[in-house]
């Protein structure tokens, strides 16, 4: 009878596989949750963005409201301040230093306490042999367990675990018996893990890669206020462009016209209307070409700008802050060389990530060390037939004890060595990156200070050829008045009075964007515009 049952279960189990053979557990209804419901059902809070990833400016300034239909008036300090609160890009960045601080605490989690329980419940019924007797008799019981506890890991590397216990056995066979125990248990690294040195490094460098991701969104952002600031001075020359485009083609169209009248009474032949048909024309071409350079360059300055879905990319924008400026020499290259070495964004979070490869080396080298662990353990148990008289003998004399020590190591040892031989070298490849990056620093300022001089140069240079292509333009005319010149030669004179005055247009403007980066480039942008973010730097 007990074989017709073994083999029964037997095949049982067998059809039960085949079934689930042919119907992989993956496809089934119930295991295909719907998320998007379970989603909905499960509030989430939104995500606080701490202050210190919020840009904000010393003297706030007040955003500019457009009237019905028409173009926003918008100051470059406006431009600035709306980039920086409706940008996308920058919306999705500042989420990097929240992403990363959440690592230190979860490095800090290792040492929290953790309580643990457990509950088993065991019965049993068998058939035994006698011994004695050789005859079978039946058996039947059922074990009890409960175990609680709290355990935590130290920075110094040490494991702590205290747990109460009771354990309760019933059976045909043996009285009713109850036991309950307390414990306490230490185990201590004595090589590897040894130390809050070792054990605290998780915890510094999730620190230190936060401050990174803080450096690391502040070059962001100088990058966005300096790409903000130099589309809107291109928005402006572009504007500036236009309106002298249009003076010269309105002045080609006045040349024109008369020439065609002098034509007409006698005065110059046909074929000098030629030359001032021809100018008119290419005022047009130029005319075409600045007003879709004006409309790229709004489209770039309004996607900085970030408006959102109501304007869009259709946002009007009307410049209000003029190009002029007093440009000055630089007369302070050293003092910017050393700022930019101390406030570049970009260097400091390199050191930063030099410091965890130094961390991380010492991480490697205690790797090297073999695990040896000292163990021990101490408890109290009390034994009766209820749990009541079993928690009182608690205070007899049973006790236990445990005590020890635990090594372990791999011959050879490779896996370790080969990850201090890389935390090494990744060490010196940052060292070398960090002073590779000084050098570039260096040159960058150099040459921002060296275009800074330029443009300044440019700007009087341009205005003084501007004034003498003015005269020329005037000569010629007179010239051509009474007939000792050509409408060509006028026509060659409006043409380079006309690529002067554009000149002296950009010339400002360059100066003006080779002051932004400069300052970008030696890390005081955002000191500069009044921008403030929070310190990195944290103790």
């Amino acid at each position: 009878m007990m074989i017709n049952k073994q083999i029964r279960l037997i095949l049982a189990t067998c059809v039960l596989s085949t079934i689930a053979a042919c119907a992989p557990v993956d496809r089934w209804g119930a295991v295909q949750p719907d998320y998007e419901a379970l989603l909905r059902r499960t509030g989430t809070p939104p995500i606080e963005i701490p202050e210190e990833v919020l840009p904000s400016m010393a003297q706030p300034v007040p955003l500019p409201v457009p009237a019905e239909g028409q173009a926003l008036p918008l100051s470059v300090e406006e431009a600035i301040m709306i980039s920086l609160q409706y940008n996308r890009d920058l919306h999705v960045r500042q989420l990097n230093p929240v992403i990363a601080g959440t690592f230190e605490q979860i490095a800090r989690g290792v040492f929290d306490p953790e309580v643990f329980a457990e509950m088993q419940y065991y019965r049993e019924r068998a058939s035994e042999t006698s011994r004695a007797t050789g005859e079978q008799f039946g058996t039947q019981g059922s074990d009890t367990s409960v175990v609680a506890g709290v355990r935590q890991s130290l920075p110094t590397g040490t494991e702590l675990e205290a747990t109460v216990e009771h354990e309760r056995n019933l059976s045909n066979r043996t009285p009713d018996q109850q036991t309950a125990r307390v414990g306490l248990s230490v185990t201590q690294s004595l090589l590897r893990g040894f130390g809050p040195a070792v054990n605290m490094i998780d915890v510094r460098q999730a620190a230190l890669d936060h401050s990174a991701s803080l450096y690391e969104l502040r070059g962001y952002i100088e990058a966005l206020v300096a790409d903000t600031e130099i589309a809107y001075w291109n928005y402006v020359l572009a504007e500036q462009e236009i309106a002298i485009f249009e003076n010269a083609a309105k002045v080609a169209s006045q040349q024109r016209d008369e020439i065609e009248q002098r034509i007409a009474v006698g005065v110059l032949p046909r074929i000098e209307a030629a030359a001032s048909r021809a100018e008119v024309a290419l005022r047009e071409q130029a005319l075409i070409d600045a007003r879709s350079q004006l409309e790229s360059q709004r489209l770039r300055l309004v996607r900085l700008l970030g408006p959102g879905a109501a304007a869009g990319l259709d946002l009007q924008v009307r410049p209000t802050t003029g190009p002029a400026i007093d440009a000055q020499p630089i007369t302070d290259l050293p003092e910017r060389l050393q700022l930019a070495e101390q406030a570049r964004p970009d260097i400091n979070e390199a050191r930063l990530r030099l410091q965890q490869d130094r961390l991380e080396v010492l991480v490697t080298k205690n790797g090297l060390l073999p695990r040896l662990e000292l163990f021990a353990g101490l408890g109290r148990t009390g034994y009766a037939d209820t749990f009541s008289q079993s928690v009182k003998e608690l205070d007899g004399d049973t006790y236990d004890f445990t005590a020890g020590l635990r090594f372990s190591h791999f011959l050879g040892n490779r896996s370790a060595e080969a990850r201090h031989v890389a935390a090494r070298a990744t060490r010196r490849q940052s060292a070398e990156a960090v002073a590779n990056l000084l050098q570039i620093v260096r040159l960058d300022v150099h040459l921002a200070a060296t275009e800074v001089e330029r443009t300044r140069q440019q700007i009087s240079a341009t205005a003084a050829t501007r004034a003498l292509q003015e005269q020329t333009l005037v000569a010629e005319k007179e010239r051509f008045d009474v007939g000792a010149s050509t409408s060509l030669l006028v026509a060659q004179a409006q043409r380079d009075l006309l690529t002067i005055q554009i000149a002296e247009v950009e010339a400002v403007i360059n100066y003006r964007t080779a002051l932004v980066q400069l300052y970008l480039s030696e890390g005081s942008l955002l000191e500069r515009r009044g921008i403030r973010l929070g310190d990195p730097q944290r103790p």
